[in-house]
């Protein structure tokens, strides 16, 4: 039996890459503690809206949002259409004009005299009204919007009347600007406000500073989040804008895309939250077609998710349009914010203005010794397929390490730390599994040892499995721990050869050291003579429903990773998920407490039953799939380091008594079926 060597020099290079993570996974943690404070937000307009519908004052339900923790106040840009429908703003088509005229409903005589004057004409648009602030505002949003030669202005009975070269049906939807009468109400009612802007069309200095300086008499502006495909002052003017927030210490606003990975496509908006010191706050808002099946509870168990896993620091929340059972609207509404608040304060956030990072960048030496260390454990494994000598060993890892050590050192590296955090994903899982390989090689096997002392060792090798795999985990959310990852500025990209490689890998390493086909004495039992042998296996119709067995447990495996729609998730999982939220501060992976973490309970009955080969194969690939998951948890570096490793811990202690019931299964199984074949020996 071929014995393999951990050098102990690697092993030493890897511990202190281990430590360097664990150092720089220290002040991440930190930093994550530090910033708790959420910021429950709702669209100004949507309270307008509710109370309208339910009849009572903007102030009182405003004061009662208030009460039931809301902390701030979407305010969007106004249109025409919407000037119109509140009454601030009379905007009307110069052909309805003619029509009134014609029909003998327009009663005004000042306009009649216009129309008989020739003066009205059917293609404008023309815009009066009474509220003197209001409508200066609309002019000097229509000169920005439409540029001064497409407008001129006249009076009418002593009010100003403005007349614009525009199709009516587009401009009443167009964004004018944002309307300083609805942020003071906003911010008079005691709320933040979050100024929700559009950017121009050959967007100008000029229209940047008007943005801001409408902004400017409002003393409770908290965030700014852009509306449409561009933020404000793109392509060539983000670096006025970043200027602009950082005087006014604003917040930018990043809305989470919905399938839950980086943002909504908004030119500009990494760069400009890059010039404001990533001064920025991941947003969320449930999807409008999905919001009204959920019922209240529901929503608030979502909220309280996502600010826990995703680093979300403002919820944007729609109100409801339908009461629940039994209460009245406003109710519904009520209960909706004050379960969403109470439920994140009893979970340990704050609510309030939204937190940010203080910018997180790791230190460069501790970078390079991560990546040393991850390197020393890629070289490891190739001495654990095939040995070759110590001094070619440290040769390789001088050679590798340099390449990427330089650029980290000298401030950038952002493809060297990806390379470094997908080596260290897929590497140090199989390294543990490797490692428990040797330890079952090397084990006195014992056919007649008892289903109590299987699951003993079982109960005691998991775990230490478990940990080695942790390093890894470690590894990656230390060498991707800066701030734009934990915005998901930046993203690890390799999630799905994470899953993937660790199973070859655990393959080419199984294959040199066990027989695939259970080999006689004087039997060449390399790898390649192995996968000579499959190659060459006949082919019939049980191996063809194997290999299609498998390609659908791949394209499950595979599809359910990452964020792209793929395979949908049963009911039953998604209803075991629901309960272990609740039960759990994090839910485990059902890749390793229901796949994993049971394989490898039942690879040890394989062991030491002596089950053929290819089963015990088949269990240690399961085995792999639980520790590639707890390490790939770790890329994700929106979610807190902290509930990573708890997440691992819960999967470990689900997966400890799903591997129990499977081994105690199994035993009774094989029990049942040595006396059932005993009767029918006996009967024949």
């Amino acid at each position: 039996m071929t014995h393999f060597k951990y050098n102990r020099i690697l092993l030493v290079l890897i511990l202190s890459g281990l430590l360097a993570a664990l150092a720089l996974g220290w002040q991440r943690h930190q930093a994550e503690e530090s910033n708790t404070t959420v910021e429950l937000v709702m669209d100004y307009e949507d309270v307008v809206e509710l109370a309208q519908t339910e009849g009572v004052t903007v102030e009182s339900l405003a004061a009662q949002l208030k009460a039931a923790g809301l902390t701030s106040l979407a305010v969007y840009e106004t249109t025409l259409e919407k000037l119109n429908k509140s009454g601030k703003i009379t905007a009307v088509a110069g052909a309805q004009l003619l029509h009134q005229y014609r029909t003998g409903t327009l009663s005004d005589p000042a306009w009649r005299s216009l129309v008989e004057s020739g003066l009205i004409i059917a293609e404008d648009v023309y815009v009066t009204g009474r509220d003197s602030n209001v409508f200066a505002e609309v002019k000097s949003d229509l000169e920005r919007r439409l540029s001064a030669r497409r407008i001129s202005a006249f009076t009418v009975g002593g009010s100003q009347v403005l007349a614009l070269k525009a199709n009516y049906e587009k401009l009443e939807k167009w964004n004018l600007g944002l309307p300083s009468d609805e942020m003071r109400e906003a911010a008079g009612y005691g709320f933040y406000v979050v100024a929700r802007p559009t950017n121009y069309t050959k967007v100008q200095s000029a229209d940047v500073r008007a943005v801001f300086d409408r902004l400017a008499p409002i003393d409770r502006v908290s965030a700014m989040m852009f509306v449409g495909d561009e933020v404000l002052g793109y392509p060539d003017l983000l670096a006025l804008t970043a200027e602009q927030f950082q005087r006014r210490k604003l917040t930018l606003g990043m809305i989470e895309h919905p399938l839950q990975l980086q943002f909504l496509k908004q030119e500009g908006l990494t760069r400009l939250a890059a010039a404001n010191d990533y001064q920025a706050a991941r947003v969320y808002v449930i999807p409008k077609d999905e919001q009204p099946k959920l019922k209240v509870d529901e929503a608030v168990r979502r909220w309280v998710l996502t600010d826990q896993e995703r680093n979300i620091r403002m919820n944007l929340l729609r109100k409801y349009d339908k009461p629940e059972p039994g209460q009245t609207l406003l109710e519904t509404n009520l209960a909706y914010i004050t379960k969403t608040s109470q439920a994140l304060i009893n979970t340990g956030f704050t609510i309030g203005r939204a937190g940010t990072y203080q910018p997180l960048f790791p230190s460069p030496w501790l970078l390079a010794v991560i990546c040393v260390g991850a390197t020393a454990a890629g070289v490891l494994y190739l001495t654990l397929v095939r040995p070759f000598a110590a001094p070619v060993q440290y040769l390789l890892v001088v050679l590798l390490s340099l390449p990427l050590i330089v650029p980290v050192l000298s401030g950038g590296g952002m493809l060297v730390r990806q390379a470094v955090a997908l080596v260290s994903a897929v590497v140090f899982p199989v390294l543990a599994m490797t490692w428990q390989l040797d330890r079952w090689r090397q084990a006195a096997i014992d056919p007649s040892a008892s289903l109590i002392r299987l699951i003993g060792r079982a109960v005691v090798s998991l775990p230490v499995v478990v940990a080695l795999s942790l390093a890894g985990g470690f590894y990656v959310a230390a060498i991707l721990g800066d701030v734009r990852y934990l915005l998901e500025i930046e993203i690890y990209r390799g999630v799905k050869l994470t899953f993937v490689a660790p199973l070859i890998l655990i393959t080419l390493t199984f294959l040199v050291r066990y027989d695939l086909f259970d080999a006689g004495p004087g039997q060449q039992r390399n790898m390649f003579t192995q996968l000579r042998k499959v190659l060459d296996c006949p082919v019939q119709l049980k191996g063809l429903l194997v290999l299609a067995i498998a390609a659908i447990a791949a394209w499950v495996f595979i599809g359910r990773s990452g964020h792209t729609a793929g395979v949908p998730v049963p009911a039953l999982e998604l209803k075991l998920r629901a309960f272990f939220e609740q039960m759990m501060y994090a839910r485990p992976r059902g890749k390793e407490f229901m796949i994993g973490h049971p394989a490898f309970f039942l690879a040890v009955m394989a062991v030491f039953r002596q089950w053929p080969t290819a089963l015990f194969y088949v269990l240690v690939i399961g085995a792999t799939i639980a520790q590639g998951s707890l390490v790939e948890t770790f890329a994700h570096i929106r979610t807190p380091v902290f509930m990573s490793f708890v997440r691992a811990l819960d999967g470990l202690a689900v997966g400890i008594l799903v591997g129990v019931i499977a081994m105690i299964c199994v035993h009774i199984f094989i029990y049942l079926s040595f006396v059932l074949g005993r009767r029918t020996a006996k009967h024949e």
